[in-house]
């Protein structure tokens, strides 16, 4: 979660802290959920079926179950496709490429061509 960078249009250093973030049940524990909450980033991140039954077990004091908004969570299948897309280029989804530099132009080469 520390390497999160959100690009800016223009110039400047790009930001750390993202309005709001998007993810799946792999994301859903405690401790992201409280470093998203003491950085002030809102998120939509679904609960995980036995966290869900955890909470209910626990009664009252289980506490209220975190926020989720299912329309903001259905903007996330767009990222998703896309990574599929990319995926089916098989030196991204192998990495051929061995430094950094050269994995991103394949990568940004790939998403130019998908887009045109």
């Amino acid at each position: 979660m520390e390497a999160i960078r959100v690009p800016r249009m223009g110039p400047g250093r790009p930001r750390v802290r993202p309005s709001h973030v998007l993810g799946d049940k792999g994301y859903s524990s405690r401790a992201i959920r409280s470093w998203l909450r003491r950085r002030g980033i809102s998120h939509t991140i679904p609960e995980r079926a036995d966290q869900v039954r955890n909470r209910l077990n626990r009664g009252s004091r289980g506490g209220r179950p975190p926020a989720f908004d299912r329309d903001a969570y259905k903007r996330r299948n767009v990222v998703e496709r896309c990574f599929n897309k990319l995926k089916q280029w098989r030196g991204i989804a192998t990495r051929y490429d061995k430094t950094t530099e050269s994995y991103q132009a394949a990568v940004t080469l790939a998403a130019l061509l998908m887009w045109a």
